[in-house]
């Protein structure tokens, strides 16, 4: 008991000196924790925290490259869009720096060209400094009765016009180093002016392909090699050819771009007016988000007139396929040109709209397209003998009518070789009526086609071309003058603007639609006023030309009339009201095909025509799985664009 009370004693001891301890310990600890402070506040205060890491941006990647976040070990070609062209050399670092190599840069877009590796990509779009990233998606290539066929021979030999004084540019696969029927009109020299090699950065003229050349003589032959039997659409114009495809006629859309960028930087000393575009690259995204069709736009923007092709997709199983248009052909500022055929003849009554002719509207914006339609099977124009296709297409190659050491023509078919035709007629429109601005000459094109029932307008657009008419309509409106409004009986009289197709009226050359800055399509200009076509004659009271266009009805013109209400909505039908559905609405017809003209007029909900829908929730449209007709996509994800050239019985020169 005395050790446990003792023990307890001690404990009871040791307590009372610990709590003095602890005491004594608390205030030292306290008065040097003052002196301590006290010193501190002598010291400049401590740093804030770093500011939290920006947070990836993935709505800054282009659908393609969604896709390839989610296969990190991966690399991606890429093209990485600046904020501005100060922030370009930024971006560029920012690259290198996160393990990218460079390629060219793309002033037109602020852009650059680089190979990253996928687990750089979220990385990239944190930056305040990039401003959009996309894929740089795979680009492919898409005579003697076609003039005959589109009036464009007996309008050289009315009036006169040959192109001459016209520039136009050929983005393709290149041209031949040499052929007569390029030369001018003393010989000597061939009417090429520029040559740009994108793929190889070769000084010289050439064509491993093939392609490009037959597209130049097409625009510009002069049937020296066949008497003018085979000559082109305007045989007195200079060409700008700029190579964007290799020799197996592929290519990448940033040489597309740059190719744009280089005709829109030398303006000023080599003013080109039209630009021909005989390939295309798949739609993933919207016209007003893709790079391409954005570097269409700064060439409409600077007043050039962009002719490309729709592309060679409107048939699949030999059935009928809707949604095939291709880009830049998807932009509504870009002049989009399907194929027809002529049937061997000059006779307008046997033309019909090529099977493999791609149709609208277009993917994801469901835009009308093609614009009009130009012959495009069988047409015979220039071969190269030093190109693939000069061997790959033997069975076609073409005698002239004098000694060669070659076969100087070949025929091919497909809307690469209509979108020539187009071209050529344009420049034939610009030397009757230089002033004419690219909204006007779609317009004249439009308005002068020939409209053939039995087909839809997304099938023909607004018609058949007929080059005559156009440039008759042109040249009046260079030099009005007392006679008549030109007006034949087999014009169709309409337009496609956007999705409304409007008729009646008389396009005239004042019109605010036709001004620099305005949206083909588009309800209002860019300082708010409705659009006007031109004027359309009024019965009421005695009679009078009155304004032909649409009216907004409120300040933000979301409600508009167009045509007085006399449109139709070529895409829509009367599902919104004629109006263009939002984004989301359902599509498709009926089981029976009877769409009739008051609903939608393309699409069935079986299996043959799907346009907007997929087939197992993959992102084919339409396709096989052995990649031959794969339009938007492949089972697997990967960036093919279309597959083959066209090479169904319809395709076949």
């Amino acid at each position: 008991m005395g050790q446990d009370l003792r023990g307890h004693g001690r404990l009871h001891v040791s307590n009372a000196w610990l709590s003095k301890s602890v005491v004594r310990s608390l205030l030292l600890l306290l008065i040097l924790g003052v002196g301590r402070l006290a010193h501190a506040q002598l010291l400049p205060p401590p740093p804030p925290p770093p500011a939290p890491l920006p947070l990836p941006r993935f709505d800054k990647l282009d659908p393609l490259l969604q896709q390839a976040v989610l296969s990190p070990a991966g690399r991606s070609r890429i093209i990485v869009r600046a904020n501005d062209a100060a922030s370009l050399g930024a971006v560029a670092a920012l690259v290198r720096a996160l393990g990218g190599t460079l390629g060219r840069q793309l002033p037109i877009l602020d852009a650059q060209v680089a190979n990253v590796p996928n687990l750089s990509l979220l990385l990239l779009t944190s930056s305040s400094l990039v401003k959009r990233i996309a894929m740089d998606r795979p680009t492919f290539r898409t005579m003697e009765r076609t003039g005959a066929t589109i009036g464009s021979t007996l309008a050289r030999q009315e009036f006169g016009y040959d192109g001459t004084g016209v520039t136009v540019a050929v983005i393709d696969s290149g041209v031949t180093s040499w052929h007569d029927d390029l030369t001018g009109t003393t010989g000597g020299s061939q009417r090429v002016d520029r040559f740009v090699d994108f793929v190889n950065g070769y000084p010289a003229p050439y064509d491993d392909y093939g392609h490009g050349t037959h597209v130049a003589g097409i625009i510009a032959g002069n049937g020296f090699d066949s008497n003018g039997a085979r000559a082109g659409i305007a045989p007195g114009v200079r060409l700008a050819v700029l190579k964007v495809l290799d020799g197996a006629g592929q290519g990448r859309m940033s040489d597309v771009i740059a190719a744009f960028d280089y005709v829109i930087a030398n303006q000023q000393a080599f003013p080109v007016r039209v630009i021909n575009v005989s390939l295309g690259a798949g739609v993933y995204e919207s016209y007003n988000a893709d790079l391409l069709t954005l570097a269409a736009k700064r060439a409409v923007d600077a007043g050039i007139v962009v002719v490309a092709a729709a592309g060679n997709n409107g048939r699949r199983n030999g059935t009928a396929a809707y949604s095939g248009v291709t880009a830049p052909g998807n932009a509504p500022w870009v002049l989009t040109v399907g194929a027809a055929s002529h049937g061997g003849t000059v006779d307008r009554t046997d033309d019909t709209v090529a099977g493999f002719s791609s149709r609208g509207p277009t993917r994801v914006d469901r835009a009308a397209k093609p614009d009009l339609v130009a012959p495009g099977v069988g047409i015979e124009s220039l071969s190269d003998p030093n190109s693939s296709m000069y061997g790959s297409r033997s069975p076609y190659l073409l005698d002239g009518t004098v000694p060669t050491a070659y076969l100087p023509y070949l025929s091919l078919s497909g809307t690469s070789q209509a979108t020539p035709v187009v071209s050529g007629t344009v420049a034939l429109m610009l030397q009757a009526a230089p002033a004419l601005t690219p909204n006007l000459v779609k317009a004249i094109l439009q308005y002068t086609a020939q409209a053939y029932a039995g087909y839809d307008a997304l099938t023909q657009g607004a018609g058949f071309l007929n080059a005559h008419g156009a440039i008759e309509l042109a040249r009046f409106f260079a030099a009005p003058s007392a006679s008549p409004y030109p007006s034949r009986s087999d014009w169709s009289h309409q337009l496609i603007w956007g999705n409304h197709r409007v008729s009646g009226g008389r396009v005239t050359p004042d019109a605010n639609a036709w001004s620099s800055g305005v949206t083909w399509g588009r309800p209002s200009t860019p300082a708010g006023d409705s659009i006007a076509w031109g004027v359309v004659w009024s019965s009421v009271g005695a009679g009078a030309w009155t304004r032909w266009g649409a009216e907004c009805l409120d300040p933000d013109c979301t409600a508009v009339v167009w045509d007085g209400g006399q449109s139709d909505n070529v895409v829509w039908g009367s599902m919104c009201g004629g109006a263009d559905c939002p984004p989301g609405t359902p599509v498709g017809g009926t089981s029976d095909r009877d769409v009739g003209a008051t609903t939608v007029v393309w699409g069935t909900d079986d299996a043959d025509t799907v346009v907007w829908g997929t087939n197992d929730a993959d992102t084919v449209v339409w396709g096989t799985n052995d990649r031959d007709t794969v339009v938007w996509g492949t089972n697997d994800r990967d960036t093919v664009v279309w597959g083959t050239t066209c090479t169904e019985p319809s395709c076949a020169p």
